[in-house]
């Protein structure tokens, strides 16, 4: 049972990393102008409200990481105690 709850606790923090690293991608792109991000070269023809759209779709992803981290950590944490209390219990 704790190492379900572990292994939950630890995909949580690698889904959480993931998300972060996508959204930090995404600020990257959408702060880059130029034909290797995909945009007209030109800043006066590229859509300035779509870019801050990404840019902000991408700070809320970046903090719901950030959120999902915490939350699995605090996961692993009690999942860590919980065991360590069993094998007290155990001795």
């Amino acid at each position: 049972m704790v190492n379900s709850i572990l292994s939950t606790g630890l995909q949580g923090v690698q889904s959480g990393v993931d998300t972060v690293q996508r959204a930090a991608e995404d600020i990257v792109s959408a702060t880059t102008i130029g034909p290797e991000a995909g945009l007209e070269a030109d800043p006066e023809t590229a859509s300035g409200d779509d870019a801050l759209a990404n840019i902000t779709e991408a700070a809320v992803s970046l903090r719901r990481g950030e959120q999902q981290v915490q939350a699995s950590a605090a996961v692993v944490k009690t999942a860590d105690e919980v065991l360590g209390t069993l094998l007290d219990i155990t001795a």
